[in-house]
């Protein structure tokens, strides 16, 4: 066990044993038995005396429900006698009403009088079935307060809409009716049959009924809609309003929900501390699988509790609007990970490390190699040699696919410090690489920014390493029988000694001076020189002094060289 919380129970055993040990004292001084006897007969005592005072309490509740239903029942003779006496069709409806609730409260006291006076719970002894589970009833119920809430929040809303409705309907009406109206009033005057006047008088007088309603509606409608309007508040006022109402009535259960969700966020950080801190193959720069898997599930569960902790509250404190608002958005949150779970399911392969990319192994991105350095939530990728790194959430590696390596494949073609040639001629040392931008600068100070794309895509070659520089020289054809024998191992030896007298001498691995083959107009001899890395800034300079020594040698030993080869041609190859 580590050793603070090895102390920290040694404390609390040692306080606990001298608090007890004198109360241990005490109780051998005593007598035993008589206080065994005492003990009991009070424990007995003060049974009877709480089965009394439940069995009173229990006859005065039921006395109270016979003096209910004995007022319940004279009550419903009442009614009876009323609603036989009553004529209107009314008061007739409002006593029935009245009557059925009279009748339901006699049922619910008659229910609760067997209930209380059997003293346990009677109902399965009742013959009847149970119910059969609905799950869009149940699932209704539950999120009834929620949508009670909605409904009373756009009450005002949706009042102004039905009566502006009701307004257009009655509008669009009395028009038609208006038309109607007149015209049958016009047959009427213009009639002289009449057993045909009798028929437009009725429907006349029907119509004209229906006009007086339809005003009285419409101008009711208007009536309302006026009042509401003058009444309304501004929408930002309104929802103000409402919010600051809903959080009056709330603010304490929904601050007691956060509270619940910061303390099991606080203990999750604790309980990860202590595994982080007592597991050393917790923190392991590679773990193993069972740590993967047991980190998983404590994130797992720590999400779990802090969903389910304000629902908790919420239940607890019997606020239902709060309740159902949270099943809403668990429902939403199901649905969502519904959509989703195959893909988070690849992305917990992915974590616990037996996915399509594991550490230790090589994937490619972005245009570059990558080594997967760590997999986590969010994963570290590094490029060994160009020094980069990368951090990505691990969603990202879902569809890719890592492999082994071997230590001899290549990641990047430079690093910093570097002097390379590209393709396009360009020569420079490398002063800066990133994900997106390569930087070279030339000898005299001048930079070229390449993208990293575009700097790959001219095959930089790097001198770093070593190099070699091949240098060719036309001499004339009347040195034909020479050219093969003699001139080689002569131009070897001067550019040989050349080196040796210069600065270069040390870093120069290789000279080599063959024939090359017969041009145009020239016997063409080639000097082949191999450098260390040390002098790639020096690439061009060597080239120019190996161009000056071979003429110099020309000159040494009469070397004629053609008039149209006056010029040495040097040219850059990237491999012998």
């Amino acid at each position: 066990m580590y050793q603070p919380y090895k102390n920290f129970f040694h404390l609390i055993g040692l306080i606990a044993c001298c608090l007890l040990f004198p109360l241990s004292v005490l109780a051998q001084t005593l007598p035993s038995e008589p206080a065994e006897v005492e003990l009991t007969q009070s424990s007995e005592m003060n049974t009877v005396n709480s089965d009394d005072e439940a069995l009173d309490k229990t006859l005065k509740t039921l006395n109270s429900f016979i003096i209910l239903r004995k007022k319940l029942q004279k009550d419903i003779e009442i009614v009876r006698k009323q609603l036989k006496s009553e004529q209107t069709e009314i008061e007739k409806e409002a006593l029935k009403q009245h009557l059925l609730e009279l009748q339901s409260e006699l049922r619910s006291t008659k229910k609760n009088f067997r209930d209380i006076a059997a003293g346990v719970d009677i109902s399965i002894l009742k013959n009847t079935e149970e119910p059969v589970f609905d799950f869009e009833e149940e699932l209704s119920s539950l999120l009834k307060p929620a949508f009670d809430e909605m409904k009373e929040m756009t009450s005002q809303v949706r009042k102004k809409s039905e009566l502006k409705e009701k307004i257009i309907f009655y509008e669009e009406r009395l028009p038609v009716l208006e038309k109607a109206l007149s015209h049958i009033k016009k047959l009427n005057t213009n009639n002289k049959n009449e057993s045909l006047r009798k028929v437009f008088d009725a429907a006349i007088l029907t119509w004209e009924q229906k006009q007086s309603f339809m005003l009285s509606e419409l101008q009711a409608s208007n009536l309302q809609l006026n009042k509401l309007l003058a009444a309304e508040t501004s929408v930002m006022e309104s929802s103000q309003s409402y919010l600051k109402s809903f959080f009056q009535k709330r603010g304490l259960y929904l601050s007691e929900a956060i509270l619940v969700v910061f303390s099991i966020f606080l203990l999750s950080k604790f309980f990860y501390n202590i595994m982080y801190r007592l597991m050393p193959g917790f923190k392991a720069e590679h773990r193993s699988f069972r740590f993967r898997l047991l980190e998983l599930l404590h994130r797992l569960f720590t999400i779990l509790f802090m969903i389910m902790g304000p629902m908790v509250v919420f239940y607890m404190v019997e606020d239902w609007v709060l309740f159902s608002l949270g099943i809403l958005l668990l429902l939403g949150l199901s649905w969502t990970l519904k959509q989703a779970l195959p893909h988070y399911w690849k992305q917990v392969y992915l974590f616990l490390n037996i996915g399509s990319v594991r550490e230790n192994e090589r994937i490619f991105m972005q245009g570059l190699p990558w080594k997967v350095q760590r997999i986590n939530f969010f994963t570290k990728l590094i490029n060994p040699v160009a020094d980069l790194s990368l951090r990505i959430p691990l969603n990202e590696l879902v569809d890719l696919t890592s492999r082994p390596f071997e230590h001899s494949e290549p990641w990047f073609p430079c690093q910093k410090g570097d002097w390379v040639i590209l393709n396009n001629g360009v020569r420079g040392k490398v002063t800066g690489i990133s994900l997106e931008l390569i930087e070279l600068i030339e000898r005299g100070g001048a930079k070229h920014t390449y993208q990293t794309s575009d700097f790959l895509a001219n095959a930089p070659r790097n001198l770093a390493t070593n190099f070699r520089i091949k240098e060719t020289l036309g001499i004339s054809y009347s040195l034909q029988q020479e050219c093969t024998t003699s001139i080689p191992d002569l131009l070897h030896q001067f550019i040989k000694q050349k080196f040796e007298q210069s600065e270069y001498g040390n870093k120069l691995l290789n000279l080599r001076v063959e024939f090359e083959l017969a041009n145009n107009s020239s016997l063409d001899i080639v000097i082949i020189a191999d450098f260390k890395g040390e002098l790639g800034d020096l690439y061009n300079r060597l080239r120019r002094a190996i161009q000056r020594w071979s003429v110099e040698a020309c000159t040494e030993y009469d070397w004629e060289i053609p008039f149209p080869q006056m010029t040495l041609h040097g040219e850059v190859h990237h491999s012998e």
